[in-house]
C-alpha cells in the first residue's frame, strides 16, 4: 500500500505537532510555513535585530511572550518527551518555579497561600490575603467572590456546557454591583492578567474552566509542577531540537511560503497554491490536508468553493473577529533583579502586566557576548491590555509609538516594584528593549494604496501601531459554532486553538490537543491501523466528584421542569 502524504498548512505549534504525531504513524509529511526564518508560530524566540554587536553570530534572545507551562498541560508535555536531545528529551528542558507574586503600587507585594482549600469557608480564607492588596475589598467582596468560584468548582460539565457559555464572566462574578476593588483586581484583574480575556464579554466556561485549573495547582501544596518555564530560550531549549527531530524524521518543512488559496476539486481538496519567498507560485499536493493556521488566517482561506462542501465553515469567519492582543517585550538589564523565583502579576497595571526574570532559569545559557555585552538579565514582560489608557501617558498601548510603550512598560513597572524606599528597577540598569516583532507601526503594515482606500474617518481611527499576531480569545456564545477538527470536506482537517477541544483556550496545550485530534481524524478515514493519538480532558479534585454530581442530577431535574413547562404553555 503506498504511502499517504499529508500538506500541513501553518508551521506553528499545531502543525509541528501534526507533523509530528502523522510522521509517528508513518505518513508522508510536508509543512508549508509562512515564516522565512522560524519556526513554533507564536511560541518562537527570536535573535533581536541589531544586537549582535561584539560577535555578528551571538543574538539577544527576543520573545513573542514569556512560556510558561502550567501542571495542568498534558499534550504538549507529552510531546516534548518524544523530542529528543543529547541530554535526554525537551520535556527535560522543563523546570519549575517557585512562587507567584502580586504587586502593587505603593506597597509591600504578597504571596498566594499554597494550601489547598476543600470547603467553602477555607476559599473565603484564600481570597482574603486580597485585602492586604486593597483597603476598599470588603469582607462581603471576598465572601461572594468565593462563593461564585466554589460555585464553578462544584458544578457539573453539562452546566459549563450548556449555561455558562452564554455567560459573561463579569457577569458571572456579579462585578456590575460590586466595588471598584472587586472589579479591579477580583473580577477583572485575575483572568486579565493570566488568560488575556476581558471580564466584560469572555465566556464563564472558558474563563472559569481555566482560571480553576490555574487555581487548583497554585493551591495544591502536593504539586511539584504548578508552573514551570523553559530552562533557555524558547528556540534553544524546545523548537530547534524540535524541527531536527522532525527532519530526521522525514518532514519536509518549506519556509516562506505564503499559502493563497485551498483549491477544490471533485469535491475535495485538489492542492494548495502558495507563494514563495520570491513571489513565485507554487502547488503543493497531498492526499490529505491540515489547515493548522490562526483563525484569523483560516477566514482568509474559506472561499466559496469551500463553503459549498461544508457550509459550517462560515463559522471560522463568524470567530476571526474574537481575538485580543497579548504580546511580551523584554527588557536587558546590567544587574541581576532582586526578585523571587517565579512569574509576577502587576495588580495596578492599566495594561494588565506580568512578568518573569528570566536569566534565573537559564543556567547554561550565556549572555556574554550578546548585545553590547553588559547585559546579564532578561526581564520578560506579557501586556495583555492595550486598550486601556496608561498609568501615566494615558494612553491606550495601541496608541503609542514602540519607543512609548517601552517607557509606558517601564514605569508601570517601576510603579509596582519600587516601594517603601526599595528600588528595584533604576534607570540605568537598562541597556536594552525588544518589543515583539508582531507589533509593527501603522505606517508600514499599511501601504500608501491600503491607506488611500479607507476614508478619513477610518484613517483617524488607525492606531499607531499593528498586530499581526493576535490571540484567540473565546467570547461569550462561541463554543457551539467553534468547529471540530473533522470537516464535511472528507479529506481537510483543521488543527488550531479554535476548534472545540478540552483545554478550550488558545495556547500551546490547545493548539497541540487539537492536532491530536486532527490526525486521529486522518487515521479514521484512510484506515489506518496505527496507534491514535491519546488526549485527555481536564483534571478535577476526586473530593469534589459528589459535590459535581448533585448538581448534574439538579440540572437534569430542572431541565425536565422547563420543558414540562413549555409543553403545558404550549398546550
Amino acid at each position: 500500500m503506498a504511502t499517504k502524504k499529508v500538506v500541513v498548512i501553518g508551521g506553528g505549534v499545531a502543525g509541528m505537532s501534526a507533523a509530528h504525531e502523522l510522521v509517528e504513524r508513518g505518513f508522508e509529511v510536508e509543512v508549508l510555513e509562512r515564516n522565512p526564518d522560524y519556526v513554533g508560530g507564536k511560541a518562537r524566540s527570536v535573535d533581536v535585530p541589531g544586537s549582535n554587536q561584539i560577535d555578528p553570530n551571538r543574538y539577544l534572545p527576543g520573545e513573542h511572550g514569556f512560556r510558561f507551562f502550567p501542571g495542568f498541560y498534558a499534550h504538549i508535555t507529552d510531546t516534548m518527551r518524544r523530542i529528543p536531545t543529547d541530554r535526554g528529551s525537551v520535556f527535560d528542558n522543563l523546570v519549575s518555579t517557585e512562587s507567584v507574586m502580586i504587586a502593587q503600587a505603593g506597597d509591600q507585594p504578597i504571596t498566594v497561600p499554597v494550601n489547598f482549600p476543600k470547603s467553602l469557608k477555607a476559599l473565603t480564607a484564600f481570597f482574603k490575603g486580597f485585602q492586604e492588596m486593597s483597603e476598599e475589598l470588603s469582607d462581603d467582596d471576598i465572601a461572594y467572590f468565593s462563593g461564585r468560584v466554589w460555585r464553578l468548582m462544584t458544578s457539573c460539565k453539562a452546566r459549563f456546557d450548556q449555561e455558562y457559555d452564554g455567560i459573561s464572566w463579569w457577569d458571572f462574578t456579579g462585578a456590575e454591583h460590586r466595588s471598584p476593588a472587586y472589579q479591579r483586581l477580583l473580577a477583572g484583574g485575575l483572568t486579565r492578567s493570566l488568560v488575556a480575556c476581558k471580564a466584560h464579554t469572555a465566556s464563564t466556561r472558558t474563563g472559569g474552566a481555566i482560571f480553576l485549573q490555574l487555581i487548583y495547582l497554585m493551591m495544591d501544596a502536593s504539586s511539584q509542577h504548578t508552573d514551570r518555564v523553559l530552562n533557555a530560550p524558547t528556540n534553544e531549549a524546545w523548537l530547534t531540537p524540535w524541527i531536527a527531530h522532525l527532519k530526521a524524521r522525514g518532514v519536509r518543512y518549506t519556509h516562506g511560503a505564503t499559502v493563497t488559496e485551498l483549491q477544490v476539486d471533485a469535491g475535495k481538496i485538489a492542492g494548495v497554491r502558495y507563494t514563495d519567498a520570491a513571489a513565485a507560485n507554487h502547488t503543493a499536493r497531498g492526499d490529505y490536508y491540515v489547515l493548522a493556521v490562526p483563525v484569523e488566517r483560516a477566514a482568509s482561506l474559506v472561499s466559496p468553493a469551500l463553503l459549498a462542501l461544508d457550509p459550517g465553515l462560515q463559522n471560522i469567519i463568524k470567530l476571526a473577529p474574537n481575538v485580543e492582543w497579548m504580546n511580551g517585550i523584554q527588557f536587558y538589564l546590567n544587574t541581576e533583579l532582586d526578585m523571587h523565583r517565579g512569574h509576577t502579576i502587576f495588580s495596578d497595571s492599566n495594561w494588565a502586566l506580568t512578568s518573569i526574570s528570566q536569566k534565573q532559569f537559564w543556567p547554561f545559557y550565556d549572555l556574554r557576548d550578546r548585545g553590547n555585552g553588559k547585559v546579564v538579565c532578561v526581564l520578560s514582560v506579557d501586556i495583555s491590555d492595550w486598550e486601556t489608557p496608561g498609568d501615566f501617558n494615558r494612553k491606550a498601548a495601541r496608541d503609542c509609538t514602540p519607543e512609548e510603550i517601552k517607557a509606558e512598560v517601564w514605569a508601570q513597572l517601576q510603579q509596582e516594584l519600587n516601594v517603601d524606599g526599595h528600588e528595584v528597577l533604576r534607570d540605568d540598569m537598562l541597556e536594552a528593549y525588544y518589543l515583539d516583532s508582531s507589533i509593527v507601526p501603522v505606517d508600514i503594515h499599511f501601504t500608501e494604496s491600503m491607506l488611500a482606500g479607507l476614508t478619513g474617518m477610518e484613517q483617524e481611527k488607525l492606531h499607531k501601531v499593528f498586530n499581526l499576531e493576535p490571540l484567540l480569545v473565546n467570547q461569550v456564545n462561541t463554543w457551539k459554532i467553534r468547529p471540530t477538527t473533522v470537516t464535511k470536506v472528507p479529506n481537510l482537517f483543521l488543527a488550531s486553538d479554535y476548534v472545540q477541544t478540552y483545554t478550550d483556550l488558545a495556547t500551546m496545550e490547545g493548539a497541540n490537543e487539537a492536532a491530536r485530534r486532527a490526525v486521529n481524524g486522518i487515521l479514521r478515514v484512510s484506515r489506518s491501523k496505527a496507534k491514535r493519538c491519546e488526549i485527555w480532558a481536564m483534571q478535577h479534585p476526586v473530593w469534589l466528584a459528589p459535590f459535581r454530581w448533585w448538581d448534574f442530577m439538579a440540572l437534569v431535574a430542572s431541565n425536565v421542569v422547563r420543558d414540562i413547562r413549555r409543553t403545558f404553555s404550549g398546550a
